[in-house]
């Protein structure tokens, strides 16, 4: 791989040699984080597969930066790395290694956006050596998730009685539920309780709560968090952890090393999410509010009055409803900015995807954290408990992650 680099890069090389050389900034981190995600998008890999290939990518960066700079235990393993590697030209192949492996139809934009990266690395020498350990380290993370259980067909059985209809579109990535996550930990390790029982108070609180701000007609949801609920598309969610964490990375002035650690940190946490989740969503399969409120009259609560025609302010996402990534993604933003930061971490902003100049902000990511989580009951998707559950999940898996890997040495 060493050898095609030098092929590809060698003209670009020479073009670019009188330019000023750039030190190891922390904001190259950020810089491949947007590349993957146009990457990501342009190749159509969404939702749970764009949360692993993040965090791959992420994964590959620190432990490139790392065998360079030593300031960390490593995440796979210890890399050979000559004298005076560039951990910039590192990070930056670390990156296109992984990226062309998911999305091999973008390799040749990724060949020039590699090119972009390294060709400020004046030193020749240096930025040979750093490609060449961000390429092992590539190579090391992708190896090392390709046993994580993902490549298994999917055989998701539909739970109906024979002969009744049911919804044919399949559910988004049940295969997720038996993934390997990152670290030691089991899938099921995370599993919460079950959610509670149809003829609970607690379960008529949750479903009261939600019919009547979650409606799409609702009068008792406010024009403030009708609002919130649009500009928290799913898009909006991943990009605030991206925004989130190139924020804190710009304003509390991180080194590369740094940087790459935040990002590892707080993508391998979100990437396990999606797997915790999934285990207990597919193992509960709890119904969304839409199906429960069209058939309140059979869940043997008097306390739940049926809607024949309630609709959610959101579209129902194809998976079950308990427990909610939308709020264990907000509780790993969270944790991770928290234990890297403090617990009074901000202010934060975050811009929407589609439209930059709309912009929501908040005196600290906690409270971030809580409208990511609220508009989920505002918008009619989820009930009450499913978020609180899902925020100690996130919490853990997010405290997990950090205490396993990439320690101060």
């Amino acid at each position: 791989m060493a050898s095609l680099a030098r092929r590809v890069f060698g003209a670009f090389f020479t073009l670019i040699a009188l330019l000023p050389p750039l030190t190891a900034r922390a904001d190259a981190i950020g810089d491949w984080n947007q590349i993957a995600n146009r990457t990501l998008a342009d190749a159509n890999v969404a939702g749970n597969a764009r949360a692993r290939a993040v965090a791959m990518t992420h994964a590959a960066m620190f432990e490139a930066v790392n065998a360079v700079e030593k300031r960390f235990t490593p995440i796979v393993a210890r890399l050979d790395v000559a004298p005076g590697a560039s951990a910039t030209a590192a990070a930056a192949a670390a990156a296109h290694g992984v990226l062309a492996q998911v999305a091999p139809g973008q390799k040749s934009r990724l060949d020039q956006a590699l090119a972009e990266a390294v060709g400020r690395v004046a030193d020749a020498q240096a930025r040979a050596a750093g490609i060449a350990v961000g390429e092992r380290a590539a190579s090391a993370i992708w190896a090392d998730r390709q046993d994580d259980a993902l490549s298994a067909p999917d055989t998701y059985r539909p739970h109906t009685t024979p002969g009744i209809w049911v919804p044919t579109a399949p559910p988004l990535f049940p295969e997720y539920a038996r993934a390997r996550l990152w670290g030691t930990a089991r899938n099921d390790t995370y599993r919460p309780g079950p959610p509670p029982a149809l003829n609970s108070a607690q379960y008529a609180s949750d479903y009261n709560e939600t019919k009547s701000l979650g409606a799409r007609a609702s009068t008792a949801r406010t024009a403030a968090q009708t609002d919130a609920v649009r500009y928290w598309s799913q898009a909006n969610f991943g990009a605030a952890a991206d925004q989130v964490t190139r924020q804190f990375t710009e304003s509390r002035k991180l080194g590369l090393a740094e940087s790459a650690r935040l990002s590892a940190h707080m993508y391998m946490a979100l990437a396990n999410t999606f797997m915790a989740d999934w285990d207990a969503k597919f193992h509960y399969n709890f119904w969304r509010p839409v199906t429960a409120i069209r058939n309140g009259d059979q869940d043997g609560n008097d306390a739940t009055d049926r809607d024949a025609g309630w609709s959610p302010l959101n579209a129902t996402p194809m998976h079950p409803e308990y427990p909610s990534q939308a709020s264990m993604t907000a509780a790993v933003v969270q944790a991770v900015i928290e234990r890297h930061f403090g617990a009074d971490a901000g202010p934060v902003g975050v811009n929407d995807s589609a439209n930059p100049q709309l912009k929501r902000t908040y005196a600290s990511v906690a409270d971030l954290a809580t409208e990511m989580k609220e508009v989920r009951i505002w918008g009619g998707i989820h009930f009450r408990t499913s978020l609180a559950t899902s925020a100690v999940m996130g919490k853990r898996i997010a405290d997990d992650v950090i205490g396993y890997y990439m320690k101060p040495r």
